[in-house]
């Protein structure tokens, strides 16, 4: 039995429904909410839980140290997704975790020009049976995948620096929006896990979410955007629009924590944040104007 964060992102939930639950594994999703309460949730027969925090696309935050607390009562190993915080911001291991993972696609190479992922353990037991695993299933990026995901950890703290004060000026940017009716970013005050943030992480990020009226004036949002490109992906320099319930999280869309279908996703690069907020306030006119 695995459980997991309902929050997670569409291609774990596509990989736990369509490839290991037909071979018996049994996984379970609670809110980030529960997860207050996590030891309530495991049983016995629960050997992992895999949390995202900031999670992807809600920006739900989940404390690091109470989770690992609650698995090590448990006899549960505590995986961490840490792609959104990168290791600049967050250190999942530090603070209880048994395995952190990234994908080296999104902030560690920084540059959208390499696929690829990470995992990481302070545990020798399950260090040695992932390298097998590694060894055995292929598991094995090429050289140049590598070189370019060593390329982008030189420039990592500036970028993440870069990507924080943008992000953090258009979160509360957004907040004043008549249009905009909810943003979700762990570095606003109006955030329910910002003071969880606050403890276990130096700064919140790059990934900002927010909500407006309808589908449709999401669908025409991020079509509307010019320097904000409209992809999927993130944490590269340069910054990204996407809608998760037809792009990312389409894969969830029968899930009973389908991504909203009016959430909108920017990943917020290190460009002008002068010229990004433009941007927004120029794609956000039209629903403004149909809404008045």
């Amino acid at each position: 039995r695995v459980v997991l964060i309902a929050d997670v992102y569409g291609g774990v939930y596509r990989m736990t429904s369509q490839v290991y639950e037909p071979k018996g594994y049994v996984f379970d999703y609670l809110p980030a909410t529960a997860f207050e309460n996590l030891a309530e949730h495991l049983d016995e027969r629960t050997r992992m839980v895999w949390i995202e925090t900031p999670s992807n696309p809600l920006l739900n935050v989940v404390d690091i140290r109470a989770a690992a607390e609650a698995c090590k009562a448990a006899g549960a190993i505590l995986v961490v997704d840490n792609t959104f915080a990168t290791p600049y911001l967050q250190n999942p291991l530090d603070l209880g975790a048994d395995v952190v993972v990234h994908s080296t696609t999104k902030y560690l190479g920084g540059h959208s020009d390499v696929v690829g992922g990470f995992c990481g353990t302070n545990d020798p037991t399950i260090a040695e049976r992932l390298f097998f695993l590694q060894k055995s299933l292929g598991a094995v990026p090429g050289p140049f995948d590598s070189w370019l995901v060593l390329r982008g950890l030189k420039t990592l703290a500036v970028r993440m620096r870069q990507h924080c004060e943008n992000a953090r000026a258009i979160a509360a940017w957004l907040e004043e929006q008549p249009s905009v009716t909810q943003v979700l970013y762990p570095g606003l005050p109006s955030h329910p896990g910002h003071e969880i943030a606050r403890r276990q992480m130096r700064d919140f990020g790059g990934m900002i979410s927010f909500l407006v009226e309808t589908e449709e004036e999401a669908v025409e949002l991020v079509a509307r955007t010019k320097l904000f490109l409209l992809a999927e992906s993130l944490g590269g320099v340069e910054s990204l629009i996407e809608h998760p319930a037809r792009m990312t999280h389409a894969s969830t869309a029968d899930a009973p924590f389908a991504a909203p279908r009016n959430l909108v996703r920017l990943s917020v690069g290190i460009e002008s944040v002068d010229d990004l907020i433009a941007d927004l306030a120029a794609a956000l006119v039209p629903a403004v104007t149909r809404a008045g």
